[in-house]
């Protein structure tokens, strides 16, 4: 492992423990060069095989961690949603990804992991994914959204006069 302050490549581990999750191993290390010995933390994760994600439009990508995290961080922006709470959902989806063991998902499929994620760690971020993901294009559609999660038994509460009625009141 290279030193990240002066690049040696002789370091020794101090501690080794499993992170929360379960799903890496966190090693404390210390460089061995004379003059450095400064100390540094490493991650070791399970590599997940290559998944290759299968768009709308019939075209492959490669899965990025960060492209998924960049659309669940616009989502949640100005919620209460935290980084640590984000990074453990990405993780839990990259775990069922792995859990299926397939080499190709559907877009589709990756944008319900995210959502049964988003559901109920918070309301106003679910929806606004789901009007990305689902591509909503009008007001219907998002109260046809919460009407569906209501008779699901969500915890959204929302006043049914107002929602039910979509028409404005003449």
């Amino acid at each position: 492992m290279l030193c990240p302050f002066c690049n040696s490549e002789n370091s020794r581990v101090l501690e080794s423990r499993a992170t929360e999750e379960g799903n890496s191993i966190r090693r404390r290390r210390e460089c061995e060069n004379t003059p450095c010995n400064k100390r540094f933390t490493t991650y070791e994760r399970i590599e997940i095989m290559p998944v290759l994600v299968v768009k709308r439009s019939g075209e492959r990508e490669p899965y990025s961690r960060e492209k998924l995290r960049s659309g669940i961080l616009r989502a949640c922006e100005k919620t209460i949603i935290t980084a640590d709470q984000i990074d453990k959902m990405i993780d839990n989806i990259e775990n069922d990804l792995a859990r299926q063991g397939k080499r190709e998902v559907a877009s589709t499929i990756l944008g319900e992991l995210v959502l049964s994620e988003l559901k109920d760690l918070d309301q106003v971020a679910y929806v606004r994914f789901a009007s990305v993901y689902r591509q909503f294009r009008s007001i219907d559609d998002f109260i046809n959204e919460l009407q569906r999660l209501q008779l699901e038994g969500s915890t959204f509460k929302f006043d049914d006069e107002l929602v039910l009625s979509s028409k404005p009141e003449s």
